[in-house]
């Protein structure tokens, strides 16, 4: 080989030095056979140390903004991008890289330092994989769909599903801890590794719950930590095993929400009341751990006491309030108002509001609590026969016009009822709204009260003179009048006779003879002659007989319209 080597004549170098793309600069006419053979030789042996593919080391000759500029050793320098660096290096270190390629288009040496870094760890990755070992890593940056997690100086992925057993709130707050990761991806022709930290964690909660589900028992008193919050109640982890803590048992008093009780994350001590593995639930208590409010509730709160409390729900048949945590009293809707008809409780009471109440009844097995607000107040009612005899005369308003008669309000929550039969003296009522309005202001008399049953019997007619005591003087015996029939009846007709008196006619006095119906005589709204045969103050009763039937035109009588809507309470 040398002395083939030492016949080679200068231009067979430049030659061969060509052919090899060795810098033109290295060629050089001073050089004899002999330096330009030896020249290549060492050439040849850089060559063949350097070769694609493969990690090489480098020494860092200077940095840019942008990038490193290395010297593998070769007839041109490489560079590497400067954020491919954990820390930026510094002149003269020796780094390693990934030999991508000898020259670009450009001359230049291809270099990667991501790369090196990710073949120097992919076999430790690729066997901790394999034998399903975990890794340490740190979280470095959060992107789209998870984490970038630096294992062993390479990037990893962190699905955001994968960063805990539930869902993080904030994952800008676990960024730069490190954790131990499970691989469970790898792809190393696109460099793509996938970890996950909830498997590990599922694994540790696997290990407690076996240890628990030996350890746990009903009646033990435990802490545990809120992991979620429901409507309904809250869960609580035992430590690897969840328990359910149902707002019922949460507290003796009344919770609207879990949120009033307790938080996410904090630390709470409860008392394990079932476990049933079979279907992996665990119920707990917080109020259990509390002494039990209504042991000797009743010596307490005896009956007759007054108390006060706060209102803290509405229903449509009463309130409860609040006595002491845990312990609340009912106010039913009759026991609100001596005198008021209460349609709903939020008419009297309103949710927060702190009322004063009269015990009626304790029931400490049934946990219940009967209260009255009315009693805190003197019964009305049992003063007002004193307050009103028999025969007081007074005025008072129309509130409510019913079928049978008008009730009107004689004081604020007192109502007496005018009956149709006490509206007039000579009227013929056939409802209320012919002699009164609703609003109107009207003179009434006493009549009855019954205080037991809250009822007022009240008289319109009664505050005036009974016109029939002098209806005698007014249609004397043999008096000729005219009136017009009012209404049939079996026997004969009622006759109007004006100003509301009426009279009757019996079927004899009819002026027609072997009649069975009065129909077969007159008709409603006949104008009749008529004779006064019969006066009766006592029983308000006139009779008369037809002398005569004019010629004038029927008038019918107006036909009453009864009002048939419900009556207000």
């Amino acid at each position: 080989m040398t002395a083939e080597r030492s016949t080679i004549t200068p231009s067979a170098l430049h030659a061969t030095a060509t052919g090899l793309r060795v810098r033109p600069d290295l060629y050089d006419e001073d050089y004899t056979s002999d330096e330009y053979e030896q020249m290549l030789l060492m050439y040849e042996g850089t060559m063949s140390q350097i070769v694609e593919g493969e990690i090489v080391k480098s020494k860092v000759l200077r940095i840019t903004e942008s990038a490193v500029i290395l010297d593998v050793g070769f007839k041109s320098e490489g560079s590497v991008p400067l954020d491919e660096f954990k820390e930026p290096p510094q002149p003269g270190d020796e780094v390693e890289v990934f030999l991508e390629h000898l020259e670009d288009q450009e001359g230049a040496v291809v270099l990667s330092k991501k790369k090196a870094d990710f073949m120097r760890v992919w076999e430790k990755i690729k066997q901790a994989h394999e034998t399903d070992q975990p890794v340490q890593g740190t979280l470095v940056k959060k992107i789209k769909g998870g984490v970038v997690v630096n294992l062993m100086g390479v990037d990893a992925f962190l699905p955001g599903s994968q960063i805990a057993l539930r869902r993080v709130p904030n994952i800008d707050e676990l960024l730069g801890q490190s954790y131990e990761f499970k691989i469970i991806k790898l792809n190393k022709r696109r460099r793509n590794i996938v970890v996950s930290r909830r498997v590990i964690l599922e694994n540790e909660r696997a290990h407690k719950r076996e240890h628990l589900m030996k350890e746990l028992a009903v009646g033990q008193v435990r802490k545990g930590v809120v992991k979620n919050i429901t409507d309904f109640g809250a869960f609580i982890d035992l430590g690897g095993v969840d328990g359910l803590l149902h707002i019922t048992d949460m507290s003796y008093g009344r919770v609207s929400h879990p949120t009033e009780m307790v938080g996410i994350g904090r630390e709470v001590e409860v008392k394990i009341l079932d476990i049933d593995w079979q279907r992996e639930r665990i119920s707990l208590g917080m109020k259990q751990l509390q002494p039990y409010p209504w042991q000797k509730v009743a010596e307490r709160y005896p009956v007759g006491t007054r108390v006060q409390g706060k209102v803290v729900s509405i229903t449509n048949y009463g309130a409860f309030v609040e006595l002491e945590p845990g312990i609340e009293g009912l106010v039913h809707i009759s026991e609100m108002s001596w005198t008021r008809n209460v349609r709903h409780p939020s008419k009297i009471v309103s949710i927060g509001e702190t009322i004063e109440a009269v015990v009626l009844k304790v029931d400490e097995s049934e946990e219940k609590i009967s209260l009255g607000m009315k009693q805190t107040e003197q019964d009305p009612w049992t003063v007002l026969p004193l307050k009103y005899p028999v025969g007081t005369r007074l005025q008072g308003k129309v509130r409510n016009l019913t079928s049978f008669g008008a009730f009107v309000e004689i004081e604020p929550g007192i109502d007496g009822l005018i009956h149709i039969s006490d509206m007039s003296w000579t009227k013929r009522v056939q409802h209320p709204s012919e002699v009164v309005k609703k609003g109107d202001a009207v003179n009434v008399v006493i009549l009855n009260i019954d205080a037991d049953n809250k009822r007022i019997s009240l008289g319109l007619k009664q505050a005036e003179e009974d016109p029939w005591l002098k209806i005698g003087e007014t249609f004397p015996i043999g008096t000729e009048i005219q009136g017009r029939v009012a209404r049939m009846m079996d026997k004969g007709v009622v006759v109007d006779l004006g100003n509301d008196i009426e009279g009757f006619v019996p079927m004899s006095q009819l002026g027609v003879a072997n009649i069975e119906d009065p129909a077969q005589a007159v008709k409603e709204g006949q104008a009749v002659d008529m004779k006064v045969l019969e006066v009766d103050p006592i029983h308000h009763r006139i009779v008369l007989a037809v002398v005569g039937y004019p010629d004038l035109p029927i008038i019918p009588p107006k036909k009453i319209i009864i009002d048939e809507s419900p009556a207000e309470e």
